[in-house]
């Protein structure tokens, strides 16, 4: 969605704070003095800063400034990275062999860059159990995961169990 930038007599202000096509700043003028500098020069008269005081215009070609403007938001865009996050759960029972699945599954998730969140899942009277126990259980997961992680949330418990959240370094 672009804004819509007003270019030479739409612009509404008075005065206006100048910049030329190269960057020098002819300083405050008057709008007719803006308008009639940038048809001197074959170019237009854009308003690229309408809520500075006063307005801050620039003298360029409008077509131009279309497409710095797109390739800009372009640019902009494909740096944005969008994390997922990922979830795996294992029990108090899980074997050695599927805890080694699973820290594998989560290390190409972290090398993604998604964020992982793992539940040691407890039913009945695991649930009760002494909190230290728990936490070593997680760890054994924790220590399995090859690419090297910090922790984004901390060990909580939840109705179901314990949570970590981690995130790629």
């Amino acid at each position: 969605m672009a804004i819509r930038v007003k270019i030479n007599h739409q612009i509404r202000a008075s005065e206006l704070r100048v910049i030329t096509e190269e960057g020098d700043n002819l300083g405050v003028i008057p709008l007719s003095t803006a308008l009639a500098e940038a048809e001197r020069r074959n170019l237009d008269l854009i308003e690229i800063s309408p809520t500075a005081v006063p307005p801050v215009a620039k003298i360029m070609d409008y077509g131009k400034y279309l497409y710095d403007e797109k390739k800009k938001q372009k640019v902009s865009k494909a740096r944005t990275q969008t994390s997922e996050l990922k979830n795996i759960q294992v029990k108090i029972g899980t074997g050695e062999h599927d805890l080694e699945l699973k820290a594998k599954k989560v290390s190409e998730w972290l090398g993604a860059g998604d964020h992982v969140k793992i539940d040691l899942f407890l039913v009945g009277r695991s649930k009760y159990m002494d909190q230290n126990f728990l936490k070593e259980r997680l760890e054994r997961v924790l220590k399995l995961i090859t690419v090297e992680y910090k922790i984004a949330q901390a060990v909580t418990k939840g109705p179901k169990g314990l949570t970590i959240i981690i995130e790629k370094k």
